[in-house]
């Protein structure tokens, strides 16, 4: 159950949309001061924020974020990003994490598609491309060919 014990879940009409937001100023209404906190503080707390419900999120970890000094090891916080962004380098390594536990999962007779991440993730593949044509129109288009059929195996594996 969602808690809001600072007063900081708000609405934003957008085009006729409304978004639930959480704004920091509702901690600084509480005497934290947020204003001079590095912005990736000011990110967790947001989260923080927004994921309060008083048993994995309570009052006390937000406060003890909001007072957070540069110095570390206050205390443990509950962070949970809305999104995760692979580069390939250490993204391909989880998907195939991923295939093999949900192939071991299938033998054992449960269901595969319960091994999957929580959070939305982005894999971005990102490798030298190599340049075979140049200087004329079709140039992209039969160097974009040659790439896919370097890489078939690995994207199909991706797919």
């Amino acid at each position: 159950m969602a808690t809001n014990s600072f007063g900081a879940r708000s609405t934003l009409a957008v085009d006729g949309k409304s978004y639930t937001i959480y704004k920091l100023d509702a901690l600084e209404k509480h005497g934290f001061a947020l204003a001079r906190m590095p912005y990736s503080i000011k990110v967790m707390i947001e989260n923080v924020l927004r994921r309060e419900d008083g048993v994995i999120v309570t009052k006390g970890q937000i406060e003890a974020l909001a007072r957070w000094n540069g110095k570390g090891g206050e205390r443990e916080v509950s962070f949970m990003p809305a999104r995760v962004l692979l580069q390939d380098f250490t993204g391909v390594p989880v998907v195939a994490d991923l295939a093999v536990m949900r192939d071991a999962i299938k033998k054992l007779g449960g269901n595969p598609d319960k091994i999957s991440p929580l959070q939305p993730v982005d894999l971005v593949i990102d490798h030298s491309v190599q340049v075979d044509s140049f200087g004329t129109a079709g140039a992209f288009a039969a160097n974009a060919e040659l790439e896919f059929e370097r890489n078939q195996e690995r994207y199909l594996f991706l797919r």
